[in-house]
């Protein structure tokens, strides 16, 4: 199936509450997969056509904050106009999940494939100090694989996750083994595994108010540094990458989802050529694995990043070697997929010819 039905599959099988969502290439197939499915008449999950990208993310929020397993997806400049709603359930340390199934920007851009969204989930598009779990799956399986990991670590958290996909893995079609079914949550398991939540049923509890608002400077900063603490234990405990051919690796590819795909392929035919290359890909994107790539740096000859852009997670990286080698970047713009020749001739010119 197609990476967008993963999405759709799986979050009915992992027990979602809400799916709350608007059209938009190159993702529709989720929302379109949904309706076809009806898992309203199986499992009680609701599935709604918002009227805007705003609208379905504030359902979201809405859902999120009674304790219920809430989720949407989009594509860039529909994540865009979703980055307020974001920002509020940080700020109110709310569970939900985000995919978003990138395309060509700026602006309206185009509908062909992307990575230039990485700034926008990984430094947080919203306002304020925060920041969102980002997951960036490189193949269908992980389109599947990453919707339960996205709301186990949202609930873990209390904190927004997004699942940070492109047109390639969206569109794409490959075999998925996908995940069992859930049970759904009965109300009272709600109010005892989210004793935070504002459910309408008090059960004899203080009344929970769901708000990321804080007038007082001093209890705004309590606020504040206790999302930073919590981010702190984020990035300690729930980095995740990949490696591949760095046994004997003399320069390294770092890219993300689909770029990491055709990198592979690439250091497939450098390899018949006589040239160690390996791959590493980060698979969160926040947190970004730094440490573990600035440890692999100190062997190499030289990294080149290749990502779907201008050179996005380029600058992450670069701070992650701090200078101890030299680190290229490679991308295609426009909705332009770049050919594993093209990354071959990246690695001769911009690398191995210094």
């Amino acid at each position: 199936m197609k990476g967008n039905e993963a999405i759709a599959h799986a979050a009915i099988r992992c027990g979602c509450d809400g799916y709350f969502g608007y059209p938009i290439t190159p993702q529709s197939e989720v929302i379109e997969t949904l309706a076809e499915l009806k898992p309203w008449e199986t499992t009680g999950m609701v599935v709604v056509q918002a009227e805007s990208e705003v609208a379905s993310i504030n359902m979201v929020y809405g859902a999120a904050g009674s304790g219920k397993r809430a989720m949407t997806s989009s594509s860039s400049p529909g994540v865009a106009l979703m980055q307020e709603g974001i920002t509020y359930m940080a700020g109110a340390e709310l569970p939900g999940v985000f995919v978003n199934v990138q395309r060509g920007g700026p602006g309206l851009g185009t509908i062909q494939p992307s990575q230039g969204d990485y700034f926008q989930a990984t430094r947080g598009g919203g306002n304020g100090d925060y920041n969102v779990i980002v997951l960036a799956p490189a193949s269908v399986q992980e389109m599947a694989d990453f919707v339960d990991l996205a709301f186990e670590l949202a609930f873990r958290y209390r904190n927004p996750a997004m699942i940070l996909s492109d047109g390639v893995i969206g569109q794409m079609m490959e075999k998925v083994v996908l995940p069992p079914q859930k049970p759904r949550r009965t109300d009272d398991e709600v109010i005892a595994q989210c004793p935070w939540a504002s459910t309408g049923k008090t059960r004899n509890r203080k009344r929970n108010v769901i708000t990321s608002l804080e007038l007082k400077p001093e209890e705004m900063e309590k606020r504040n540094l206790h999302l930073q603490a919590k981010y702190a234990e984020i990035r300690q405990k729930e980095v995740r990458y990949e490696e591949k051919f760095m046994d004997d690796a003399q320069y390294m590819i770092v890219a993300f989802g689909s770029a990491a795909r055709i990198a592979e392929k690439a250091i497939e035919i450098a390899r018949a050529e006589g040239l160690n290359v390996g791959l590493f890909r980060p698979i969160t994107l926040w947190p970004f694995p730094t440490e573990q790539i600035a440890d692999r740096a100190k062997t190499m000859k030289g990294v080149l990043v290749v990502e779907i852009n201008a050179g996005q997670m380029v600058q992450d990286v670069r701070l992650a070697t701090n200078g101890v080698v030299c680190v290229e970047q490679f991308g295609r713009l426009g909705g332009i997929v770049p050919e594993p020749e093209e990354i071959v001739e990246a690695l001769r010119t911009k690398l191995m010819n210094k």
